[in-house]
């Protein structure tokens, strides 16, 4: 039997490895909720929960199985909400997977009807990380080949309406 699964993040912004973990995860899935976390915890997001959340729908809109939704609170919670006992994470390395696994086990003991599943994205996609787009679009650099067409585009209108100040002091 195949089921629902949720794929959360904060997607600030929704990478192409994201956008490959999410069409691999629909392969397998029947249905899968990209879920948008609406107050990164310790982050100070480039875009609005709006923002990030039409972007998604934008960049996932080729696949039918495929939803996007927005949630405030614990994971395991919006998960019960739903009626999905599966959760997937993306892994890139070892540095995420440390940070993953106790996430999961916690999750685990709070909700131990809720399973993790780890799915690493493609080589091509292991290198890119939101933090490295969001540095690289500051510093006025391409992230073109870093993210989904729509996301490039809000991109590039964020890095207009802010300006070449942000980039310090170095016109390189």
């Amino acid at each position: 039997m195949r089921q629902a699964a949720i794929y959360p993040g904060t997607f600030d912004p929704l990478t192409l490895g994201h956008l490959d973990v999410i069409e691999r995860v629909a392969a397998i899935f029947d249905r899968v909720v990209v879920a948008v976390v609406s107050i990164p915890p310790r982050k100070s997001p480039m875009f609005t929960l709006e923002e990030r959340v039409d972007m998604a729908r934008e960049s996932v809109g080729h696949l039918a199985n495929v939803e996007v939704d927005s949630f405030d609170g614990l994971l395991v919670h919006y998960a019960h909400f739903k009626d999905i006992h599966v959760l997937v994470r993306g892994i890139r390395a070892y540095s995420d997977f440390e940070y993953e696994f106790q996430m999961a086990l916690m999750n685990r003991k709070l909700a131990p009807d809720v399973e993790t599943l780890f799915l690493m994205p493609k080589e091509a996609f292991s290198y890119i990380s939101s933090s490295a787009v969001r540095e690289i679009s500051d510093r006025g650099g391409d992230t073109s080949e870093l993210v989904p067409p729509p996301v490039q585009s809000c991109m590039e209108k964020r890095v207009r309406q802010i300006g070449a100040g942000r980039r310090g002091g170095h016109d390189y």
